[in-house]
């Protein structure tokens, strides 16, 4: 069937089911099957149960959810009705779309945006955070025998930003394509962020409570045929869904109980579905089979080329604080009173000069070096 008639039939079942979504001719779905099928990237492990099982199991998280829902409707329910990260408070903690290419690295992809999202959330919702699917991927799934053609596993991904760390994106750019770890900055080293622990989430009003109080989490669920064509709306398995193609990995920014819809950030490009995004109903095709949060990023490391704009002290000992351009007020550290002072004429000889700088900050949130 051409993908014409394969459309106009999607499109007559959706009109048929009075279907929550609609689908049309996108980016992705004028790919060839071959082209799209890079697009994916999850397989289960060994020890994971299958994609269809995992389907089985978003399928019973949501009857138990409703019985809860039900159970409790008189006395409130958990986490608030719908949330999303793109709009809270009237701030945006969520990174711009990416795009994996025609490479199966979606793990990555959902991995790194939902950790950037919760250094945006521990740090501000301003604060510059962009980092290296290249090195998550062709580095560290490497490692362990993954390609473009093969995929990962987001607990794996989860245990080398908590065990090695991932450098930013302006140090290992990302291409699509298999590499060999070959695209590192010669300073990677000094450039990594790690995470300190993550959580899996088993329920669905656990990944919910997760995802308004701490992040975005990564999710993970089967794709049919008729997922390409997505355009907008509530995705739901069709009566007319085509085959099944593989597993994919994305990033969950929110949730609608309204709607009973997840909001997903994909990495497909902006041409996909909502402007990159999309929204897929509970219980559908294994996605809230299980989700992965993080704890908590690891905020040590070094803030490179900054501003000191201003300073602050009191008669206290050893207590000093400087702002460093979007940073905002960090502790000077009080260890001992030789490395305080220099910190401080360091910092306080910057900010005169109006001379950037570069500071670490240690896991305490505290300046304990500075370069000039």
């Amino acid at each position: 069937m051409s993908d014409k008639k394969a459309l106009a039939a999607l499109q007559a079942a959706l009109e048929a089911d009075q279907s929550t979504w609609t689908a049309g001719s996108n980016p992705i779905f004028e790919l060839s099957k071959a082209e799209q099928d890079l697009l994916l990237g999850y397989t289960p492990g060994p020890d994971e149960p299958s994609l269809e099982e995992q389907e089985g199991i978003s399928a019973m998280n949501l009857s138990s959810f409703m019985a809860l829902k039900g159970a409790r409707s008189s006395e409130g329910f958990g986490a608030p009705a719908s949330f999303d990260w793109r709009n809270h408070g009237g701030l945006n903690y969520v990174t711009p779309i990416k795009n994996q290419g025609g490479c199966g690295s979606c793990v990555a992809f959902g991995t790194v945006a939902a950790v950037e999202t919760r250094y945006k959330v521990q740090k501000g919702a301003s604060a510059a955070v962009d980092h290296s699917e290249a090195h998550l991927y062709y580095c560290h799934a490497r490692s362990e025998g993954r390609t473009c053609a093969n995929g990962w596993w987001p607990h794996k991904a989860l245990e080398h930003y908590k065990n090695t760390g991932v450098v930013d994106e302006a140090c290992y750019p990302y291409t699509a394509g298999d590499q060999n770890c070959s695209g590192r900055c010669a300073d990677w080293q000094n450039r990594l962020t790690k995470i300190k622990s993550y959580t899996k989430l088993t329920s669905i009003q656990a990944m919910k409570d997760w995802i308004s109080t701490k992040g975005a989490v990564i999710a993970c669920y089967t794709v049919y045929d008729d997922f390409y064509a997505y355009r907008s709306g509530v995705y739901r398995k069709s009566s007319n869904p085509g085959q099944l193609r593989g597993g994919h990995c994305v990033c969950c920014i929110g949730y609608n109980d309204a709607q009973q819809a997840w909001i997903c950030k994909n990495s497909w490009g902006t041409g996909f579905g909502e402007s990159g995004y999309f929204r897929i109903g509970y219980g559908q095709v294994g996605i809230d089979s299980e989700m992965y949060g993080i704890d908590e990023v690891d905020m040590s490391g070094w803030v490179r080329n900054v501003a000191v704009r201003g300073l602050w002290a009191n008669s206290a000992a050893r207590n000093a604080w400087a702002y460093l351009g979007n940073e905002g007020w960090r502790r000077i550290s009080d260890s001992n009173d030789t490395n305080f002072y220099l910190l401080l004429t360091q910092l306080a000889a910057a900010k005169s000069a109006r001379r950037n700088v570069s500071v670490y900050i240690n896991s305490a949130n505290q300046i304990t070096e500075v370069y000039a």
